[in-house]
């Protein structure tokens, strides 16, 4: 197998990508499907594509330090305004495609943008409906033409016209590009992250060469990925996870980065590209099992017989088998025609079946969710990590993997863990500080490169493998001393492919109360498998027999809970099932999907009160945001109920 040379002279974007032409110039770097049909571009191809436009983007005036930022959907096109942006000594500032207005101009302003390179038509609209409020934003460079044709092209450019001018422009701004490309070293400044903003406004998170293709060599070497892999490109083009995946070690490897034609036809694109490596946060793969097991529910007896039977025999075999533990002979036949009609077929149906390596991060996954997954014979392991660690905290290697721990320390990681039980690190991935915010880069990296996490965990005795508890600020105790983590039960309760948000409160109170969010999907196939009727996801949240099942997930997880002596006290009290679903547009999540716990605190405190209070009903108005950007609001009459807990569990711990 062809594998891209480790070279001492590897000490920026464009070198890479000069290395990638020499060794892999007529070999498929990037591919995206559109109108249907898949187009591929060379590393020689993709490389032109970048030239031009970088030459455009000096034809502009852009200088050395200037932050040009991305906004739209994963396109090779928008991959290629990063590398160009890097190419002229530029810092590239992705944002994520489904941020609102405000959300965007903060960044503009933050980072005082001179450039953005806008994927449409929607994405320009959001811009110019802000830019009175952006004093530095000069130009507008967009991709796709559909819609645009009227309005006022004095600040804005189209990529393709923007690239011709700058092949035009090749014999007196090729020079410039060439030394500012030449002149670029391992500190120098590569690309400019927002973290997701869970306990305020977003930060900057500053990366150098050196973090990224470090960072990149490393893992890479790690599990041994190679030219040959295929990777797809869907997650957030701002989210570290994507651009050290599909920009640092596709850079570094020389594999090909595939784009889907749209999110609605990512699964059928996912199937048709079928990967090799593969990266989802826990919320695609529930929404994936919650998927197989609609159809399930919809298939004949005799085939819910035959994937019951087999996923069985799976769960006790497969991860063996991954981990290369012994398996008798008898066994393995099982698993063979398991996986020759039942295992195989899922996986062809998930597009997982070429997967050689895949990885789940983010948060939490759910131990049932993990095991499903590895006992099909998916390479499925977990990783933590951070915007600030160019991603990789701890990793977990081949043949140690577990649904209960994070692994080990990554290639050139150290990890340690405080007196107050933070986790701490330092690696050459560490970021390089926190934009135009001094103090908070004070407090969250010390002189000696340390970077306190914020979560809380340990490493076990003997297998040396860390275990995440939750976040630090996150984690408290209950009235009467017992420990309250709400992570815990909250990914506990989010494996039940009818519950797709859980946020769980408790911390100073005498007991755990919980809010539920209905995966609309899997609760609407139910519903009318069993004729039940309802007019939308409020009236369906609020259904008897839907609180009915709720009330015997919950029960269900208080039965697990109870086992862990440790947290047994978080068992679940009483809940309410929410009347909306908890959005990023109303600020409830990030753009990462992870709860803003202290805004949905503020925003549902009513409904917190009448947990607390023995309230069987609680009337509620909540203002919401359309997609239109319009405010308004919804009112509703929740339930409040009761659930059971284990009672010996409490006595015994008190």
């Amino acid at each position: 197998m062809v594998t891209a040379t480790d070279s001492a002279d590897l000490v920026s974007i464009p070198a890479l990508l000069a290395r990638n032409v020499r060794e892999f110039g007529d070999k498929a770097a990037y591919r995206e499907k559109e109108f249907g049909i898949w187009q591929s571009w060379t590393w020689s191809e993709a490389v032109e594509q970048i030239e031009a436009l970088a030459l455009g983007l000096l034809s502009l005036g852009a200088n050395r330090g200037d932050h040009i930022a991305i906004a739209g959907r994963n396109r090779p096109y928008l991959y290629w305004s990063m590398l160009a942006a890097q190419s002229i000594g530029a810092v590239p500032v992705p944002i994520y495609q489904d941020a609102v207005g405000d959300e965007i101009a903060y960044v503009l302003d933050h980072c005082n943008a001179r450039f953005i390179v806008a994927g449409d038509q929607e994405q320009v609209d959001k811009i110019l409906d802000i830019r009175a409020d952006l004093k530095n934003l000069e130009h507008i460079i967009y991709l796709d033409a559909r819609g645009l044709r009227k309005y006022d092209h004095s600040i804005l450019s189209q990529f393709h016209k923007l690239q011709d001018l700058g092949r035009a422009a090749k014999a007196t701004l090729g020079p410039e590009l060439v030394a500012r490309q030449a002149g670029q070293n391992y500190d120098d400044i590569c690309v400019m992250l927002y973290t997701s903003g869970t306990t305020g406004r977003p930060k900057g998170v500053v990366l150098s060469n050196r973090n990224v293709i470090e960072t990149s060599k490393n893992s890479s070497q790690f599990d041994n990925l190679g030219p040959n892999e295929e990777v797809l490109a869907y997650l957030p083009m701002a989210w570290v996870g994507d651009y050290t995946f599909s920009m640092g070690q596709a850079l570094w490897t020389g594999f090909c980065v595939n784009c889907p034609e749209s999110p609605e036809t990512m699964m059928t694109d996912l199937r048709e590209i079928g990967p090799t490596y593969y990266f989802a946060p826990p919320r695609v793969f529930e929404n994936q099992l919650t998927n197989v097991m609609i159809r399930m529910e919809d298939a004949g007896r005799l085939k819910q017989w035959m994937f019951h039977k087999s996923m069985a025999h799976a769960k006790t075999v497969g991860p063996a088998l991954l981990s290369g533990l012994p398996v008798s002979f008898m066994d393995r036949v099982k698993y063979w025609l398991g996986d020759k009609f039942i295992y195989g077929p899922l996986k062809n149906t998930l597009g997982l079946s070429r997967v050689r390596v895949g990885y789940t991060a983010g948060e939490a996954i759910g131990p049932e969710l993990f095991d499903f997954y590895r006992s099909l014979g998916i390479n499925l392991k977990q990783l933590y990590g951070q915007t600030e660690a160019t991603v990789y905290v701890t990793i977990q290697p081949d043949g140690e993997v577990r649904a209960d721990t994070v692994g080990v320390p990554a290639p050139g990681v150290e990890v340690r863990i405080g007196d107050n039980g933070e986790i701490y690190y330092r690696s050459p991935g560490v970021f390089v500080e926190y934009y135009n915010n001094p103090e908070s880069t004070a407090s969250t990296k010390d002189k000696e490169g340390w970077v306190a996490t914020g979560d809380a965990g340990f490493f076990e005795e003997g297998s040396g493998h860390l275990r995440i508890i939750d976040r630090a600020k996150d984690v408290g105790k209950m009235a009467d001393g017992r420990l309250f983590a709400p992570k815990y039960v909250e990914n506990k309760l989010k494996f039940f492919p009818n519950i797709l948000e859980a946020v769980v409160f408790g911390n100073d109170r005498e007991f755990c109360t919980a809010f539920i969010n209905i995966d609309l999907n899997a609760v609407g196939n139910w519903a009318e498998r069993n004729n039940i009727a309802y007019g939308g996801y409020q009236e369906l949240s609020q259904h008897p027999e839907v609180l009915d099942m709720i009330q015997a997930h919950i029960e269900e997880t208080n039965l697990s809970i109870a086992d862990d002596s440790m947290l047994s006290g978080c068992q679940v009290n009483r809940f309410l099932v929410l009347h909306k679903e908890l959005d990023a547009d109303d600020g409830e999540m990030t753009r990462t999907r992870k709860v803003r716990r202290r805004i949905v605190e503020e925003k549902f405190s009513d409904l917190i009160t009448g947990l607390y209070d023995g309230s069987e009903r609680v009337a509620t108005t909540t203002e919401v945001t359309y997609e239109d950007g319009r405010k308004g609001s919804i009112s509703a009459t929740l339930e409040l109920r009761d659930a059971a807990i284990v009672a010996v569990q409490r006595m015994a711990a008190e």
